[in-house]
């Protein structure tokens, strides 16, 4: 399959359609026998007709349906692309289906289902197109299929159950305006279709500076009645009130009662823990309860340890037998530390939390309350160096020894400093919140130097992800960058949200990056989101979430904005904001970020490959014309284990056991295809089918996409070529800007090469 897809892609010639519907146009409709059910015809962008599929009456999880015949080539594989229009806004889901069979997995699959939505405009004022490989099983043979799309409510990844998984479709989708089958895996919109453009861009004006005015009410609301309050706080409001004392615009600064109040609560939480020795591995009352065991109250110890230090040989009220609160709170930060060693997390951000709060600050507590007790710094330090990616990360201790479960080499983060969960991740990598956390965790005083490794990691971090921000419009019209999420492997959400330095976050805040490292280009980008109005949007929009945790992470914005106005102008934008060539890879990821000729490009080349090699990227490319998001071939040279996976029947999760089922008799169309797995490193324990990091992961990616050529090299020993066809004198390597004959390219180890085959 792979060799005949790739010998079709196209270069950059206008793509040949097998078949093309015009949704809402009824001859052409009636020419494919398409059968509307809650459906409508509606003029849409640039007044073009289109369908949009309705809610079902009464509501139901699923909507309206349009089934139509295709063409297609029965002798090679074959692609189909819908069209929606970059303005639309709709968080409901399209699924399609060909003779029956369900292609793609709804949710997290390296098959995707047709459209996820869009909770904001992804490319405003200008069409979509979305790409999706039709099952060869299902096209072999035959000149035409019959299709289905079916629309269904949003998902909610993390529900347990049906209701909270699966939500009503009670709003009417995208419009849809056209669907076209073609053998190239690029999508070139036909001469004869209207483009877009973009709406003029604007510098936002609203919200203003009051929305810091309004946070500072929040917090201090909160702070009231915690105060107020006589009941025992839990340890996440613990923490909160002890950050508070050292904010003097809050009523919680120097105020004798907060720390009345964290003491009682404090030992209101040590007879918990006697009670019941779990606490200190799994807290329930926080959040991922054991990912942080009893750490936020080793925290507190740490922040007042000179308001505390009177009161630690004094005895824990209400505990029986008597017991002092310095040898009390001794055994439970040993408890927690020595737990959450044997019990280390791998994915990078869970990593972070369990080490930060698991295990540094139950140790920073026992260096004030036993230093005897105390791990050193240099040992308790690994720990935070191995989750930020400094060092390889040696999983969870053994009385034996680290497990190095993830091998001897295994580093959170790449060479370049994006995280590894498996692959490139949008949201889910966006962790400068608990790198600054990690950073400022390492200052033996708050206003003291943090460890300048770390600093410089952090940093690096913040930098590596800036070029993960593209620039676009809001549904206002304003200037923004976006994070992008499309080639995210844990993402659903699109498009991103609204970026620069840092994201809003459930724990952090946009300003919390360039506070923390004071690095210019950090500052620089933050400046950039106040200069063009979104920064207030964004903590607004970050405090328009109801809960404490959210209150939690607000404490911070007034001093860092304060601290950020301060600052002297730098004059450093995000990478993609100039216009200039740019090229960042990343082999370890199998990710790269393009800008040239006014476009951007992103491609996942090693794309949600968890169980097997499966030869698939995702491609997001953005002209100044129209947004291509597609999953297509990519040749993939990797070491054959000579063992093979079968694709089981899921039609939900596409990984795992397939997730929730769904009522009625639903197949996957990819049912039973067969992909080989790579060799997994001996020291790795490995079983076929498993989910591994390694068993769907090629040493090189040559990828073919229209004008670009794409080559990623992640051997640090054997070096790979890259075709250059003839017929392209102007081709030339993005990065460096010389042209590139036709013919082999050498692709060095280690090598990141991007060509544009138009100059």
């Amino acid at each position: 399959m792979l060799v005949a897809l790739l010998c079709h892609l196209t270069v950059v010639a206008p793509t040949e359609l097998l078949d093309r519907i015009d949704l809402g146009q009824r001859a052409s409709e009636l020419a494919h026998s398409l059968v509307a059910t809650a459906s409508e015809t509606t003029p849409g962008g640039l007044e073009q007709p289109c369908r949009r599929l309705l809610p079902l009456q009464p509501v139901s999880w699923e909507g309206g349906r349009l089934a139509f015949n295709l063409r297609v080539d029965p002798t090679v594989p074959c692609y189909l692309t819908l069209r929606l229009w970059g303005s639309d806004v709709s968080d409901s889901l399209l699924v399609l289906f060909v003779e029956g069979r369900q292609v793609g997995y709804r949710h997290l699959g390296d098959l995707d289902i047709l459209d996820h939505g869009a909770s904001a405009p992804t490319w405003p004022g200008r069409f979509v197109y979305q790409t999706t490989p039709l099952p060869r099983q299902l096209t072999a043979g035959r000149s035409s299929v019959g299709c289905e799309i079916r629309s269904t409510g949003r998902i909610w990844g993390y529900g347990t159950n049906w209701e909270q998984y699966q939500k009503n479709l009670t709003e009417p989708t995208r419009g849809l305006y056209a669907v076209y089958s073609h053998v190239d895996g690029c999508f070139d919109p036909p001469a004869d279709e209207p483009r877009g453009q973009a709406p003029p861009a604007q510098i936002r004006r609203e919200p203003g500076p009051a929305v810091i005015a309004a946070i500072q009410e929040r917090v201090n609301r909160d702070l009231h009645l915690q105060l107020a309050d006589d009941r025992p706080l839990g340890q996440h409001q613990m923490q909160f009130l002890a950050k508070a004392w050292r904010e003097p615009w809050t009523p919680a600064w120097h105020n004798p009662r907060a720390i009345e109040r964290i003491v009682r609560s404090l030992d209101a939480f040590t007879v918990a823990w006697r009670a019941n020795p779990r606490l200190a591995q799994s807290d329930p009352a926080t959040w991922n309860a054991d990912w942080f065991g009893s750490g936020p109250a080793a925290q507190v110890v740490v922040l007042l340890r000179d308001e505390l230090a009177t009161r630690l040989d004094q005895p824990v009220d209400g505990l029986q037998p008597a017991e002092t609160r310095r040898a009390a709170w001794t055994a439970m930060a040993v408890a927690c530390r020595d737990w959450h060693r044997e019990h280390r997390r791998q994915y990078t951000n869970q990593s972070m939390i369990n080490d930060l709060y698991g295990i540094w600050w139950p140790n920073r507590a026992l260096q004030v309350l036993a230093p005897e007790l105390a791990l050193p710094w240099p040992a308790a330090l690994r720990y935070l160096r191995e989750s930020i990616g400094l060092e390889p990360w040696l999983g969870s201790d053994s009385a034996t020894g680290p497990t190095r479960s993830a091998g001897a080499q295994y580093r959170q983060t790449t060479a370049v400093g994006l995280t590894k969960e498996l692959g490139y991740v949008g949201n889910y990598g966006e962790v400068l919140d608990w790198v600054a956390e990690i950073c400022d965790a390492t200052r033996w005083r708050p206003d003291g130097p943090a460890d300048p490794d770390i600093l410089l990691q952090a940093t690096k971090i913040g930098l590596a992800r800036a070029v993960f921000r593209y620039p676009t419009q809001d549904a206002d019209g304003s200037r923004v960058m976006r994070l992008e999420t499309q080639v995210g492997w844990r993402d659903t959400a699109y498009p991103g949200n609204v970026t620069y330095a840092q994201r809003a976050s459930w724990d952090g805040n946009p300003l919390q990056l360039a506070a923390v490292t004071r690095d210019p280009r950090v500052i620089g980008y933050t400046q950039q989101m106040l200069a063009d109005g979104q920064l207030y949007a964004a903590l607004a929009d970050q405090a328009s979430n109801p809960g404490f945790r959210t209150t939690a992470a607000l404490l911070a914005v007034p001093g860092q904005h304060a601290a950020l106005l301060a600052m002297p102008p730098q004059h450093t934008n995000l990478p993609l904001s100039a216009g200039r060539d740019l090229v960042l890879g990343d082999p370890e990821n199998g990710v790269v970020a393009v800008q040239h000729r006014g476009e951007l490009l992103y491609a996942s080349l090693y794309w949600r490959a968890r169980h097997a090699v499966n030869h698939l990227a995702k491609v997001h490319w953005l002209t100044p014309s129209c947004e291509r998001v597609a999953t297509v071939a990519v040749d993939i040279r990797f070491d054959d284990s000579g063992l093979r996976w079968q694709r089981p029947d899921y039609t939900n999760f596409g990984f795992a056991n397939g997730g929730l089922r769904y009522p009625g008799e639903l197949h996957s169309a990819h049912t039973g295809e067969e992909l080989p797995i790579a060799q997994v490193p001996a020291d790795i324990a490995y079983q076929p089918g498993a989910e591994n990091a390694r068993a769907g992961r090629g040493w090189c990616y040559l990828l073919a996409y229209g004008p670009w050529r794409v080559a990623l090299n992640a051997d640090r020993q054997r070096a790979a070529e890259l075709v250059i066809p003839a017929g392209f004198p102007t081709a030339r390597n993005v990065a460096t800007g010389q042209a590139v004959p036709p013919g082999n390219l050498p692709v060095p180890p280690g090598a990141v090469l991007v060509v544009d085959l138009r100059g």
